[in-house]
């Protein structure tokens, strides 16, 4: 299953979020990484010094959605600026020209 506006793919499954009770609000492209991340932290009772390597796959994954959409946001700001100025109507200049000039 694919996310539209998004270069990654869903890889884990409703079925496997429900199963590993993942929040809703967790559930984006990178769920399938914070699904072992949370077993890791629960057989490890939480610690700060285990699962790193599964908390960095973890984050990486949500900077590289995070960085995506803001770039994408960016493009759609600059298209909007220049639509503005194509559609900009000459300004009426402060000072007016003289009418022999």
């Amino acid at each position: 299953m694919e996310v539209e506006g998004s270069s990654k793919k869903m890889i884990a499954t409703q079925e496997e979020m429900v199963e590993a009770r993942v929040p809703l609000a967790y559930r984006d492209q990178c769920a399938h990484l914070l699904i072992p991340l949370n077993k890791c932290r629960q057989a490890e009772y939480y610690l700060p010094w285990k699962c790193e390597g599964e908390r960095h796959s973890y984050e990486k994954c949500e900077y590289e959605l995070v960085m995506e959409r803001m770039l994408k946001m960016q493009k759609i700001r600059e298209e909007e600026a220049k639509l503005k100025q194509g559609f900009k109507q000459p300004a009426i200049p402060l000072i007016p020209k003289p009418a022999n000039a």
